[in-house]
């Protein structure tokens, strides 16, 4: 599918750690852009860096984990810039801790952004896509869904399901005109990961870092273009270790464990209990 200008596209979690990135690569080719987020710190002020440059945009203020306004934001993109085209996911939430000190709370609301919310909005999409022949819908996973590190057992399991989503959407709507992707980065030098690493004073490991916010920014436009299923982000090729991680996951355990990764999100978890207690 081409990304043309005066398309719609809905990119949600726009205003922190990616989504900017996103939202300056769908500005620059003059789609209408809705611009979602919660609490939706400084999205008025990105919305008009956008304005100013010539892209029609729209702020839309949405607690995605709200049914009433999930529904709600998708109208007000509808009424403001016409029939939705492209869908991207990438609103996402993340607890770093031991999963028996995590609250049930915590738990059902990485739940509900990181999975539900797009498996809600991609169905209350898909009819006017269907209706017209076309359009795309991307998610944006995480390495932590193929491989499951410690202390990120909510935001794995999550990202693990974008991932057969994605591919089951595929399937289903085949030969439709619309179709799916799904993004999986590795660390990210923005939101997250930059947030972990500031935090606690360590970085990932050499192997899973360096991927920038600019390379995911143009894997998600690659893969609505030439209609790629799943695209890995990261510096170097890891296809060969997540091989290798299914075919034995003794050995997956190990590579986790022997690459540094689980000691990584164990200290990210360490400082941020510090910080609740």
């Amino acid at each position: 599918m081409r990304i043309q200008a005066g398309q719609t596209v809905v990119l949600t979690g726009a205003s922190g750690g990616l989504g900017t990135y996103m939202a300056q690569a769908f500005a620059e080719r003059k789609v209408n852009l809705a611009l979602v987020a919660h609490p939706g710190i400084d999205l008025e002020g990105l919305r008009k860096s956008f304005a100013d440059g010539g892209a029609r945009t729209v702020a839309v203020t949405s607690d995605l984990r709200d049914p009433v306004q999930r529904r709600e934001m998708l109208a007000a993109v509808r009424s403001q810039l016409g029939p939705i085209d492209i869908l991207v996911n990438n609103a996402g939430v993340e607890f770093n801790s031991a999963y028996h000190e995590l609250s049930e709370a915590q738990i059902g609301e990485v739940l509900s952004v990181n999975l539900e919310a797009p498996m809600i909005l991609s169905r209350l999409v898909l009819p006017e896509m269907l209706g017209r022949r076309q359009g795309h819908i991307v998610s944006i996973s995480s390495l932590a869904g193929k491989s499951g590190p410690a202390f990120q057992e909510p935001y794995a399991a999550t990202k693990a399901g974008l991932v057969a989503f994605t591919q089951s959407l595929r399937g289903t709507y085949r030969d439709s005109g619309v179709s799916a992707s799904v993004i999986v980065p590795a660390f990210v030098e923005a939101g997250i990961y930059a947030r972990l690493k500031a935090k606690s004073g360590c970085a990932a490991p050499a192997l899973l870092t360096g991927c920038s916010p600019e390379q995911v920014a143009e894997a998600v436009l690659r893969s609505i273009e030439n209609d790629v299923p799943e695209i890995i982000v990261n510096r170097y090729p890891i296809r060969p270790v997540l091989a290798l991680s299914a075919l034995s996951p003794r050995l997956g355990d190990w590579i986790n464990a022997r690459m540094g990764v689980n000691d990584f999100f164990r200290q990210a978890a360490e400082v941020e209990k510090r910080d609740r207690s």
